[in-house]
């Protein structure tokens, strides 16, 4: 018998959820006007591109070296607190980086801490969802989460120098950090306590002990670990909006065109994810999503190859749409290792595959720059889409075994 689909309606109907949506979005767009403030405020008191360029990548790099380590305290301890300690810490933190004067290397040191945080909290976020929407209301709920993301990066980054321009840098973070205690306060009133999943929330075992047992986990099961690949199959087709600008200085043949040839690219692939999330949670019958993840895999790096023969501008956009609107198969993973994850180390697995997922896209994005001056940015774009197509259709099949055995946890709707 085929699940019901859930409409988007009844999961926003849940209170739960709304607080969590809620919180999330709000304290995304807080930080996407503080990374353009960030960048400002940087260049304007070092006038150094370098320096500039360093601190953005500190926030790449937090999640990816702590990320393993403090997921775990999502199992460790009761979720909703994990998030709200975290959101009231980076308040704090944010709210020292506001202080004018701040002497560089204590914002270098504030920055690392407050996306070092940012690891827990998706992680505790990411397990207490399925625990709020049960069987077919967390793909919705997850849909509908991942277009808001979509969307509010688009909003904050294209509103994000406006704001600027209009309060200054230091106000902007700020207001970041008001963000921040919105979302805690969300979480208070919204959200009810719960225990923390580990059977010895004493700590048995050590943080290292509990991320070698979730990687055990994660890398040690069939299923999981080609659930993880299709995941961080996004270090193929996440290349092009790495390279966006010398791509745009190809297309544009105005250089005062640049930044909006720019702007248009690095919004296809969010536009795309956002019509792919949308259709799928709500038109898709659950066991089809499974039965469709490695053909929608396949469409997110086929389109990129067209790039091979330098089409136009309105051309390239549309090879883009189309690309993020193949990303929509994550939500079909994303579910399925949720089914398949034990509820007590939910948070520690969570965070290992976000932790790896951010290194394969900044890997991508590095490999992707470095190429491009050698080969142009079409003939990258095209070789990444090769790559990720093939990459993509192996994993297709290695995925039809374990298909198979998640194709009843689906029916049913089990999210434990």
């Amino acid at each position: 018998m085929a699940a019901r689909r859930v409409t988007y309606g009844e999961v926003v109907a849940i209170p739960e959820f709304r607080a969590l949506w809620y919180a999330q979005g709000l304290s995304l767009l807080g930080d996407q006007f503080a990374q353009v403030a960030l960048a400002v405020l940087v260049y304007n008191r070092t006038q150094s591109a370098l320096a500039t360029a360093a601190v953005y990548a500190l926030t790449y790099l937090p999640p990816i070296l702590g990320g393993p380590l403090l997921a775990g305290l999502a199992d460790r301890y009761a979720r909703r607190g994990v998030m709200i300690w975290c959101d009231v810490v980076r308040a704090a933190m944010v709210a020292l980086m506001a202080v004018p004067g701040m002497p560089f290397w204590a914002l270098c040191g504030l920055v690392f801490c407050v996306v070092l945080l940012g690891a827990p909290f998706s992680a505790a976020r990411a397990a207490l969802l399925p625990e709020v929407l049960d069987g077919d209301r967390y793909v919705a709920g997850s849909a509908l989460q991942n277009m808001t993301n979509q969307a509010v990066q688009m909003l904050g980054f294209a509103a994000g120098g406006a704001v600027i321009a209009g309060i200054g840098p230091y106000r902007a973070l700020a207001l970041d950090a008001a963000t921040f205690l919105a979302s805690a306060l969300f979480l208070i009133s919204g959200v009810r306590r719960r225990p923390g999943a580990a059977r010895d929330p004493a700590g048995g075992e050590s943080m290292l002990a509990t991320a070698v047992a979730g990687a055990r986990l994660v890398f040690g099961e069939r299923r999981l670990r080609t659930l993880v690949m299709f995941a961080w199959l996004c270090g193929f087709y996440i290349l092009p909006e790495g390279i966006a600008v010398p791509y745009a200085a190809t297309l544009a043949a105005d250089p005062a065109k640049l930044p909006m040839v720019t702007g248009l690219l690095m919004a296809a692939m969010p536009a795309g994810t956002v019509l792919g999330a949308f259709w799928f949670g709500r038109f898709v019958q659950p066991e089809t999503r499974l039965r469709m993840m490695g053909w929608l895999a396949m469409l997110t790096c086929a389109p990129l190859i067209g790039c091979a023969l330098r089409p136009s501008l309105w051309v390239v956009l549309g090879l883009w749409v189309l690309s993020g609107v193949g990303g929509a198969y994550q939500l079909a993973a994303n579910a399925a290792f949720v089914q398949s994850v034990p509820a007590e180390r939910r948070g520690q697995a969570f965070g290992l595959v976000q932790s790896g997922l951010l290194a394969v896209q900044g890997l991508g994005i590095l490999v992707g720059g470095f190429a491009a001056q050698e080969l142009g940015p079409e003939l990258v774009v095209a070789l990444a889409g090769v790559a990720g197509l093939v990459t993509a259709g192996v994993l297709t099949v290695l995925w039809a075994e374990p298909r198979a055995e998640a194709t009843p946890r689906v029916r049913s709707g089990s999210t434990t």
